[in-house]
């Protein structure tokens, strides 16, 4: 079963220098619970559709299936999905091995900026470059079907 491993984090100072690429991204759920969550989402001129399961109890494995569906698919999908749709333009930056996806959020989410890490276990290790805040792996107000939901600019901080 295909399992994605991932730590999230804040993210504090500058990051867009180095950045090697950056794409707009507009994601909706057609489904948030929990338990399994399907998004559909347009990246650049390529749309995808995903299932996610539940998160383990650390909060950084779950079962993740995508498949490329054609862009139109996607918008038309995207017209069914929950309200609450998320925007974002994602920047990827390599620091040593590995590679950070680190979302600087739109609309309703504008001000949140997350790091995330795809690994090939929860205890591999992997450099943490200066810009890397807060931990907040397992944290629910930070997935992405929530933030749909709850969006940043409802938090009171």
């Amino acid at each position: 079963m295909p399992q994605e491993i991932e730590r999230k984090f804040l993210v504090k100072g500058d990051y867009k220098s180095k950045a090697f690429q950056a794409e707009q991204m507009t994601q909706g759920y057609l489904s948030s619970v929990p338990e399994r969550t399907v998004r559909v989402r347009l990246k650049g001129e390529q749309a995808f559709i995903t299932i996610k399961g539940v998160t383990n109890a650390s909060g950084t494995s779950r079962y993740e299936w995508e498949k490329e569906i054609s862009t139109e698919e996607a918008r038309e999908l995207l017209l069914l999905c929950e309200s609450g749709v998320i925007d974002k333009i994602r920047h990827w930056i390599k620091v040593g091995a590995s590679t950070f996806e680190v979302d600087e959020f739109q609309g309703a989410n504008e001000g949140l900026i997350l790091a995330e890490i795809e690994l090939e276990s929860e205890e591999a290790p992997f450099e943490k470059p200066h810009w890397l805040g807060e931990e907040v792996t397992g944290d629910k107000r930070y997935y992405n079907a929530r933030l749909s939901k709850h969006p940043f600019s409802t938090w009171k901080n």
